[in-house]
């Protein structure tokens, strides 16, 4: 699986049902790449990723001015009109520290899951959010920890994004 592959956030469910949401949101992520993978490299911790009224919509926290910086001078680069994107970029200087540390860092609002025998994101996501299809914001906020959202262990401390219920 490959670095944001799906859509998730609220949303992303209603998203999916859309005729050729998926294919748009393909061509849009393939024209964005590197916006993606600035974002990555600059822990930029993704809330929401999907297609609404035709362009992409990202909501994430930046751990820093300068990281949500980045992530403006790389949509610019792309489409200086950046008449196909909608983003809310947030800033938690709470989350430089964690990432400074080597951690994802949470945030003030966010909390720590200990990984039970048994456990999938799913089913994770869906104790804390009361939705199996959130599990991606999980694997997003841990990219620090997991490489895949299928292969999690017992013992492992995960982060868990507030739910933001929108």
């Amino acid at each position: 699986m490959g670095l944001f592959d799906k859509m998730f956030g609220r949303g992303a469910a209603q998203a999916e049902q859309q005729q050729g949401a998926q294919q748009r949101f393909n061509e849009l992520k393939q024209k964005y790449q590197t916006l993606l993978t600035v974002s990555d490299n600059e822990r930029i911790q993704f809330q929401n990723l999907h297609v609404q009224d035709n362009k992409l919509f990202i909501r994430a926290i930046a751990p820093s001015e300068e990281a949500k910086n980045k992530f403006w001078d790389q949509v610019k680069l792309v489409n200086p009109n950046a008449d196909d994107i909608t983003a809310d970029i947030a800033v938690d200087q709470s989350r430089a520290m964690g990432a400074a540390a080597g951690g994802g860092g949470q945030g003030a609002a966010g909390q720590t899951y200990e990984v039970k025998s048994g456990d999938n994101l799913s089913k994770i996501s869906k104790q804390f959010y009361g939705d199996a299809n959130e599990y991606m914001r999980i694997f997003y906020a841990n990219r620090d920890k997991l490489n895949d959202p299928d292969k999690i262990q017992v013992g492992q401390r995960l982060v868990i994004p507030p739910d933001d219920n929108q």
